[in-house]
């Protein structure tokens, strides 16, 4: 470990994550870094995150916990990502009252109903690709990755099939960490406007779907019951985490079995299951990279002696986490075989994801569906040519170009 002189200015267009991250563990246990001008503290050490993680030391609520936070809504390009008023950045009680609410949404009883649903749409979309001609590269994530999760979160919080391209557009430029303060500001007021129309149309016209379940319960629950504020902000959550990080997911595994052909033959010879791939490559490639913001509530010290101070901002790193080498063996090797799989890749303690069983579910079943119809795809460039979407929260590529039938 090497002492640190000067913040680490992370990439915003992500243009070489890995090597990035690898800085990142050289720096120890957590470094110092600039988040788009804010500085922070990027926690790597497995060991560490996960105590930080559970701490109550360590809290998502900017508004009480973080003294940058008013300069922040009005000039930083993230600002969405502490701002919001739901689950994600809640802190103790309030974040208590609002998973009780949301829970009930993912219970395995709702999961296992949508699987038929996951599994119908797989096949549509793999009937969409039939038609690609041989030796032709598809962009698999544009029409495979993309819009699988969103027509399953577009089924889930009754986003009508004609607004669900607009809600996909404004979520990719939330992850875009390229677009300037004043980007995020106009996309965030677009988005708000939508989520607005769309509670208002479950309100008049109440559906079997999330949203509408939502909606009544927040409006049945008492003191307890959510703000229209939280409710909005719920849904947001609901549609930004229940598309982009899926997408990614998707991404990842194909690009990973198409260019390591020995790791899908383990599926075939069933030396590995298609969880078995998910799992490792949620902890090889998370969907998620960096993770804004959480905050010290007061003065934390770190192993090597350093302290978090109270009030400064922390940055869950997952991906430089998931592949720490005290945690794996050849933990940059990507391996379905691997008997421990342990990431961080949904987080860890009491914001675990309660969409995890979902997304571990759409991955598993549309893997199975895509690689049953097209047991011959290739990769339509070398790995290296695939270029990084710009951001660096979310870990996917801008295209994915796939010849199924070489």
């Amino acid at each position: 470990m090497s002492r640190q002189s000067a913040p680490i200015v992370l990439d915003p267009a992500a243009g070489d994550a890995d090597a990035e991250n690898r800085l990142l563990r050289a720096l120890g246990p957590a470094a110092r870094v600039d988040v788009l001008g804010v500085p922070a503290w990027s926690v790597t050490d497995p060991v560490l995150l996960k105590e930080l993680l559970t701490s109550p030391d360590v809290s998502k609520d900017g508004r009480r916990h973080w003294p940058g936070f008013d300069e922040a809504v009005r000039t930083w390009p993230l600002a969405l990502w502490v701002a919001a008023t739901n689950m994600f950045t809640a802190y103790g009680g309030d974040h208590r009252r609002l998973r009780r609410i949301i829970a009930p949404a993912f219970s395995a009883r709702r999961i296992a109903a949508l699987q038929p649903v996951v599994e119908e749409i797989a096949s549509r979309l793999a009937d969409g690709l039939e038609s690609a001609p041989a030796g032709a590269s598809t962009d698999l994530r544009e029409r495979y990755a993309v819009p699988l999760p969103i027509a399953v979160i577009g089924h889930l919080m009754g986003v009508p099939e004609g607004r669900r391209d607009e809600f996909r557009a404004l979520v990719d430029r939330v992850f875009d960490t390229t677009v300037t303060p004043a980007e995020a500001a106009a996309n965030t007021r677009t988005l708000y406007a939508m989520l607005d129309g769309l509670i208002a149309a479950k309100r008049a016209a109440p559906g079997d779907d999330l949203a509408s379940a939502l909606i009544t319960s927040a409006e049945e629950e008492g003191e307890a019951a959510l703000t229209e504020e939280e409710l909005r902000d719920t849904f947001l959550l609901m549609i930004n985490a229940g598309y982009e990080t899926t997408v990614n997911l998707l991404d990842q595994a194909v690009t990973t079995l198409l260019s390591r052909p020995e790791q899908l033959a383990h599926v075939h010879a069933g030396r590995a299951t298609w969880a078995d791939v998910v799992e490792e490559t949620l902890r090889h490639e998370p969907p998620v990279k960096h993770l804004p913001l959480r905050f010290a509530v007061r003065d934390i010290p770190l192993p090597d002696g350093r302290v978090i101070l109270e009030g400064e901002a922390i940055l869950a790193s997952y991906a430089a986490a998931n592949r720490h080498p005290d945690w794996h063996d050849a933990p940059d090797d990507f391996d379905a075989t691997r008997l421990t799989k342990d990431h961080l890749a949904f987080g860890h303690g009491i914001h675990f994801c309660l969409g995890a069983a979902l997304a571990r579910m759409e991955g598993e079943t549309a893997l199975r569906v895509l690689f049953d119809r097209f047991p011959d795809a290739e990769l339509g460039v070398v790995r290296g040519g695939l270029r990084p979407v710009p951001s660096l929260i979310s870990n996917g590529h801008r295209s994915l170009p796939v010849r199924l039938r070489p």
